[in-house]
């Protein structure tokens, strides 16, 4: 009885995690680029008193153990890389990737960090920015006097500039991609940084080599299902109780064994 005591209470706190993961997901449902999270569970370590195959008096072995697991535990939380939905703003400097791949963005300490956050403007040099500020890489500055601003769907960026008939190129917009997306370490500010997990970034021209291609114009919301996620949150808050019920069990059944020791 005592284990089932340490069984609930792991149950409790690996639903607590689910919760946490859950109320963020919902929290930055209008976050841009955003990927939802989701919470992986495992069980604990088993305690064995007989073994499978384990020797029979008869000679034989048995064909089952008995075995109690000791609980479960929060394995990992991965990112969801869906595809979010895709929003007209008619902003020219707003951008979605349609597919797989993320924007590079320059850091303060001279660092890359990547981002599905497409929302870009221009800091007071021309210079395109996210909304912190860092520019994009490779840095792109767009001429004050330009009257307009092309991007194409494999990153190419033009301007129109006055008294010019011919659209005139400035920069080229590049993405990068990973092996393994699920091992960026997201660091706040819709930004996330490369870890071993995640493998090397290989930088592709958008379009090619199965990166996504580029929409103007257009934004990328999260990817954040509301009424998934309120669902998910009813069922974590049951097996969260379900837990708590296994623990008030435990502790009826050992109230009324220490009343038949008195």
């Amino acid at each position: 009885m005592i284990k089932s005591l340490y069984t609930g209470a792991t149950g409790m706190r690996a639903q607590q995690k689910n919760v946490d993961v859950t109320a963020n997901n919902l929290a930055n449902i209008n976050t841009n680029g955003f990927k939802r999270d989701r919470a992986n569970f495992e069980d604990l370590y088993y305690h064995y008193s007989k073994s499978p195959g384990a020797p029979s008096a008869e000679a034989t072995e048995h064909p089952s153990g008995i075995y109690v697991g000791m609980g479960v535990q929060t394995g990992s939380t991965s990112k969801v890389y869906t595809q979010g939905n895709v929003e007209k703003t008619d902003n020219p400097l707003d951008i979605t990737i349609k597919g797989d791949g993320f924007f590079q963005v320059l850091n303060p300490d001279g660092s890359i960090s990547y981002t599905r956050d497409g929302s870009f403007q221009l800091d007071g040099q021309g210079n395109i920015v996210t909304s912190s500020g860092l520019y994009l890489e490779p840095q792109i500055r767009v001429p004050e006097e330009a009257t307009d601003v092309t991007i194409r769907k494999d990153g190419t960026v033009s301007v129109e500039m006055p008294g010019q008939t011919d659209p005139r190129q400035i920069g080229q917009i590049e993405l990068a991609r990973f092996v393994n997306p699920g091992g960026l370490r997201s660091q706040g500010s819709n930004l996330l940084r490369e870890t071993p997990a995640s493998g090397r970034p290989r930088v592709v021209t958008p379009g090619r080599d199965g990166s996504g291609q580029l929409i103007q114009n257009y934004l990328e919301s999260s990817n954040v299902d509301v009424i998934q996620s309120l669902t998910d949150l009813i069922a974590q808050q049951r097996a969260y109780e379900f837990n708590h019920r296994t623990i008030r069990t435990s502790d009826q059944m050992l109230q009324r064994a220490a009343t038949l020791l008195q």
